[in-house]
């Protein structure tokens, strides 16, 4: 299943409405989702549609509130301020987005549904498979901007170059900008599928720093919050998570189950 993506920044359509429950949403017969494409496993374009393991998550949560997911691509830094949910031009925000404290001033957020870590993907040739390598060796580090990627590289002791997207970021290590780079490792599993990229690249080391991820709602919006939450821990209730996370991401950690 594969929701549509509308161009632009504006919800259109037929104004505010009422989904199942009672609860609120910016478009009737619609749950209108800001996201930041591309970002594989968690949401891409594919045939068309946006797909990934988040959108499948949210599709869940729009057929209990019998309307039509669609999505929205937004710049990521506006999921830090929580501006577009502000605007009323989303509903909510999924885009495999870790919970820090820091959001949670802006944003609440859905109970977690995705145990992240980071990882060091670098050039076969720059002879790095570690940060204090990286740092030894005086190679370039790239990260996504506004990700706690970059946060941890900076924490670290790097500047890291920053780039909008995934896409830039692999782009980036493609052509030479940077040497290694830090990101989520499911976003590095997803890369390394690709054998072009699997002869390119080596993944290095294996970072946990300890995140989650979770969809974020405007600050109040309970309803929504508790019909996130309610499809979350439903779907890992009944085997629906484990089937969508083997789809679109690979086996199921044992902690995770």
């Amino acid at each position: 299943m594969g929701a549509f993506l509308a161009g632009g920044c504006s919800s259109g359509g037929d104004g505010p409405g009422e989904a199942a429950g009672g609860v609120p949403v910016v478009e009737k017969g619609k749950l209108t989702t800001c996201t930041h494409l591309p970002y594989p496993p968690f949401q891409f374009e594919q045939s068309g549609k946006v797909v990934g393991f988040d959108v499948a998550l949210i599709d869940l949560v729009a057929t209990e509130l019998k309307v039509e997911q669609k999505i929205l691509d937004t710049p990521f830094e506006n999921f830090k301020t929580g501006a577009f949910l502000n605007s009323g031009e989303c509903d909510l925000a999924a885009a495999g987005m870790t919970i820090t404290d820091e959001r949670k001033k802006n944003v609440d957020f859905s109970v977690p549904y995705f145990d992240a870590t980071q990882a060091l993907l670098a050039s076969k040739k720059s002879g790095v498979t570690t940060l204090a390598e990286v740092k030894a060796k005086g190679k370039k580090l790239g990260a996504q901007a506004e990700t706690t990627g970059e946060s941890y590289a900076k924490a670290q002791g790097f500047d890291p170059v920053a780039f909008e997207s995934s896409d830039a970021v692999l782009n980036g290590l493609r052509t030479g900008q940077v040497d290694a780079v830090v990101i989520d490792y499911p976003v590095v599993q997803g890369w390394l599928k690709d054998k072009k990229n699997e002869a390119e690249f080596v993944l290095g080391q294996n970072i946990e720093t300890g995140e989650q991820y979770g969809f974020s709602v405007k600050k109040g919006n309970t309803a929504l919050l508790a019909a996130i939450d309610k499809a979350i821990t439903g779907a890992k209730a009944d085997g629906t998570y484990k089937k969508l996370y083997e789809q679109w991401i690979g086996p199921l950690p044992q902690a995770t189950s």
